[in-house]
Order: C-alpha cells, then structure tokens, then sequence
C-alpha cells in the first residue's frame, strides 16, 4: 500500500461501509488485502470495520478461534482509549481473498444494502469516547466466548458486536445503544452456558472419583 495516501476514512468520515470497502480494494491490488493495511486505510474507523470482518467469518465452526483472537486485541485496545488498532504483526499479515471483498462491497450485495439504509450516522450518547470503551470491553469479552469452546456460545455474542461494529462504523447512536445491550445479554447468556459446563463436568468427575 502506498504510504503517501491518505487514510480512506480520513476523507470519507461518514461514508458508507460499501464505499469505504471498495476503496481499500482499489488502492490494494494484490489477491488477498491484510488487516495492516486496512487498519491502515481505514484511519479512524478501522476498530469498527475491522471487528465486523473478522466476526462474520468467526461465526463458521472451527473459524471462532482464529478471529477470535484479532477481536481480544482489537477490543482491548478499543477499551484502552486507542483511536486507531495497533495490530501485532502475526495479525497485521491475516489477509482476506480481494475476491470476497470486492463481493462485499459491490451494489449487488443485497444484504449490506438494506443494512446501509437502515445505519446511518446519528450523533448522541453512544458516539463518544467513554462509549467506544465501553464497547471495546464488550468486544474482548465477546471474543472471549468466540475462543472458548461451548454449545451455541458463538452466535448471540458475536451478533451483539456485529451490531454494535456497524454503529460505530457509521456513528450511529442508536444502533451503538442496541448492540451494546443485545451484547451484554449474549455475554451473559454465553458464560452462563459455559459455567453450566464447569459445574457438570465437576459434578460428573466427583461421581467418577
């Protein structure tokens, strides 16, 4: 990527996903375009376009927790105050196919059209720092639930920060607030699921021994 280019982002502040997406694929010409450089482009919306990425593939079995991982990082550091990812280098080299970017971001993509018409920027409570933390926080305790293994612990809680991505991507406040609490309910349901594991599995060996 040519590092005399401006930041994607950085000129299109409240562009729309699809529009900031076909950009980076233009300006990255090999087959597969790495997380470095779209953090790298997407300036200071990249925590919210990074996460989305990497938790749709994170929602196929056995993928939880490869992109997992990236998430934690992200989160963490979203939680920490970062205004831009500063992604260690195993993960800045993860790529994804150019391909399935280009398919992402074109007009054809009939999902991400009727979600572009619903998001769209609205300032307020939840588009501010101290709610980017807040979201960030939900986001690597998502992550967690990702990582760990667990019966139907990986859809709701990635669900709830693939909405809550999406709001800060278009800095949209209600879409933050709605995926900020369909989180928190997707977190507790998922460690509640996981505890429920440890107890029976503790049970079970006290029968066993």
């Amino acid at each position: 990527m040519d590092d005399a280019l401006p930041p994607v982002a950085g000129n299109h502040q409240n562009a729309p996903i699809s529009r900031l997406i076909a950009e980076v694929v233009e300006r990255c010409p090999g087959e597969r375009i790495t997380l470095g450089e779209m953090a790298e482009a997407f300036g200071d919306r990249a925590f919210g376009l990074l996460i989305l990425l990497l938790c749709l593939p994170g929602l196929l079995p056995g993928m939880a927790s490869i992109f997992g991982t990236p998430m934690l990082i992200l989160g963490v550091q979203m939680g920490l105050g970062f205004r831009q990812p500063k992604l260690p280098g195993f993960i800045a080299r993860q790529s994804l196919k150019r391909t399935d970017m280009m398919r992402l971001s074109s007009g054809s993509s009939k999902m991400l059209a009727r979600v572009e018409r619903y998001v769209r920027p609205r300032p307020g409570p939840f588009t501010n720092n101290t709610a980017d933390k807040v979201v960030g926080w939900l986001t690597a305790y998502a992550a967690l639930m990702l990582i760990l293994p667990g019966p139907g612990t990986n859809g709701p809680p990635a669900f709830g920060t693939i909405v809550m991505s999406l709001g800060v991507v278009e800095n949209d406040s209600k879409v933050v607030g709605i995926g900020i609490v369909a989180t928190i309910l997707a977190n507790i349901f998922a460690t509640a699921v996981l505890l429920a594991i440890v107890w029976f599995g503790v049970e079970a060996l006290g029968y066993i021994i």
